[in-house]
């Protein structure tokens, strides 16, 4: 699947033109003619997608809206208008309907698709296995070999068998786990999403699903926040990152915003508009002009929850967007860039290594696969070189330096052992990943050690040193404890995370909830703040007392230094001293200084 990888880049190129079809309606409105051309001049999006559905009786309280459905309506717009496929899997106990591939071609196809979406009827029985073997099977019949492969599912995680079939859990599980094999050595990430309204769900196996395809987990009560789910899953599956611009409550008048778009090389710039209520939006580019939506270089689709702005090949500098929301409406604005961007390493020589060889490192910015010549986009990077130690599976770290059009850096070979080299690259809206290098330290490390002659007898016979010996064991004892004392705690201040935090914000004023927001937690190292996590939000800065360090078991500790008190269950608990957090744990934190709650649940 390595190969397959190597094409992200021509999947990143327009992961946005997911965004510019959100509606069918607004492709009928807005201009489809001008919307397919613009979207024809681009590269295809090479990804083949299978949805996969619980159509049981059970979604009849976890999705009584049938918002699930919608989701994958939304997906399907969400693709550009040639060149992806899609399959489509809606299961009970057994495969209710199926779809397989279909490659869209035009508008048409993805109304077909959405057609069968809206056909799908509710059934008796679940089995969660059934679903993902099928939707393994649809790929593997159909998929392209130059395309990017992806499953993603929407459930509640209970399984209820019939029992006039004798078909139980075990077997269940059994056939799951096959398929989970199956899907990993394919290179198939699952991302689940479960739906909770009913407060039913069972998390745990949709999350297990996902973590063991390399792909993320969400869950939610209110399908309202599917469209910014999938909108996780979509800059997740394609390395991009979603930029959070602000939030605001509607007042019935415009309010304006300003979107940076940071240099040249953003192919296209797309700005979702999240509320409950319909909103009216003006554009104004960095010159000032006033730009109509929709136009030849901006596409606009509405639903019934958000509204999505899309600008092709925007010009650099800002821009500002005004919206008018209705009174009181909560509305969340997000922007995601698209770039035609690789990291490429500088070749490495494939010689015989040994321990102690020191090994220069440089990686670059490509573009249609030429190196990139605008050095500006560098300007907000910062680059590290991932090290595995194949051996003994250890990871580690080593930041590089930012030249201004590429990173530099020196890796050294402490042992000798087979060694995976990658270097990554980040700012706030993206990042890339080389593809690696394998490297071997396995060669000789010098002269053989001298060894003294059997035929050279010592002229005199010495006595033992014993006194030598006790000292010199007593001295290395204490040498270990201080060296483990040091490593320990050295070990302890970069131990890693695992999991993520979800974190929702309530305005007790007017009592108006955030959209989750899903917070990775694997970048940190040792600790880190609340404050960090809420991206530096100067009046919640009480909340860099509260700090999380990494805990056994998958669990992280929380400890309060704030005046704010912690509560779980409802009930406040002392976390002075620490709290330990296991998945699925959430507390609560009521602000002293500003009239708003903090919701957090911590998730592995």
């Amino acid at each position: 699947m390595q190969h397959r990888y190597r094409q992200s880049v021509r999947i990143l190129t327009f992961l946005m033109v997911f965004w510019l079809l959100l509606s069918t309606f607004g492709t009928n409105i807005y201009g489809a003619s001008a919307r397919t051309q613009g979207a024809q001049s681009q590269q295809t999006s090479l990804i083949d997608a299978v949805l996969v559905v619980d159509v049981s009786n059970s979604m009849n309280t976890s999705d009584s809206n049938k918002v699930g459905n919608e989701a994958m309506k939304m997906f399907i717009d969400m693709l550009s208008t040639q060149g992806d496929k899609v399959g489509i899997v809606a299961f009970t106990d057994k495969v209710q309907r199926e779809k397989a591939l279909l490659e869209i071609k035009s508008t048409g196809d993805k109304q077909d698709l959405k057609d069968f979406i809206d056909g799908l009827d509710r059934g008796p029985y679940t089995d969660i296995a059934i679903g993902v073997q099928e939707a393994i099977k649809v790929l593997q019949n159909g998929a392209d070999s130059g395309h990017e492969p992806m499953i993603v599912l929407l459930a509640d995680g209970n399984n209820d068998f019939n029992k006039n079939t004798g078909r139980t859990q075990n077997e269940s599980d059994q056939e799951l786990g096959e398929a989970v094999k199956e899907a990993k050595a394919a290179g198939i990430p699952i991302y689940t999403i479960g739906l909770n309204a009913d407060g039913k769900l069972n998390k745990a196996p949709l999350t297990d699903l996902a973590n063991q395809t390399g792909a993320k987990s969400f869950s939610t009560s209110s399908a309202d926040d599917l469209p910014q789910i999938l909108s996780e899953i979509f800059a997740s599956h394609l390395k991009l990152k979603i930029v959070p611009i602000q939030s605001m409550t509607g007042t019935g008048s415009f309010q304006e915003v300003t979107v940076n778009v940071p240099n040249a090389n953003v192919l296209e710039a797309n700005i979702s508009i999240m509320s409950s209520k319909p909103v009216e939006a003006e554009l104004i580019n960095p010159s000032g002009d006033k730009v109509a939506i929709p136009s030849d270089d901006v596409i606009l689709s509405k639903s019934k929850s958000y509204s999505l702005i899309k600008l092709l090949t925007p010009a650099e500098g800002d821009w500002k967007l005004r919206v008018k929301g209705a009174a009181k409406d909560k509305i969340d604005i997000n922007l995601v860039f698209n770039y035609d961007l690789k990291l490429e390493m500088d070749p490495i020589a494939s010689k015989s290594y040994k321990r102690g060889d020191d090994v220069k490192i440089g990686a670059y910015l490509t573009s249609n696969g030429q190196k990139l010549p605008n050095d500006e986009l560098y300007t907000n990077m910062s680059a590290v070189l991932i090290v595995k130690d194949i051996d003994s599976g250890k990871t580690e770290e080593i930041k590089l330096n930012n030249t201004g059009d590429r990173f530099e850096g020196t890796f050294s070979f402490s042992e000798a052992h087979d060694y995976e080299l990658k270097v990554r690259a980040e700012e706030k809206s993206f990042y890339r990943e080389s593809n690696p290098v394998t490297l071997s330290a396995k060669g000789k490390a010098g002269g053989a050690a001298s060894t003294p002659s059997n035929g050279a007898a010592e002229e005199e016979e010495k006595p033992f040193p014993w006194f030598i010996v006790i000292i010199s064991v007593v001295a290395l004892a204490v040498i270990a404890a201080v060296a483990y004392y040091i490593l320990s705690a050295v070990k302890k201040a970069n131990r890693g995370f695992v999991g993520q935090i979800v974190i929702e914000i309530r305005d007790e004023n007017t009592n108006e909830k955030s959209f989750p927001q899903y917070k990775k937690l694997t970048a940190f190292k040792g600790r880190f703040n609340l404050h960090q996590l809420l991206q530096l939000t100067p009046e919640l800065k009480e909340t860099e007392k509260i700090v999380f360090t990494p805990a056994k078991g998958d669990r992280i500790t929380l400890r309060n230094g704030s005046a704010a008190p912690i509560e779980k269950s409802g009930r406040a608990v002392d976390a002075t001293a620490g709290l330990e957090l296991k998945s699925g744990d959430r507390v609560t934190l009521p602000l002293q200084h500003i009239d708003k709650t903090i919701f957090i649940e911590y998730l592995v």
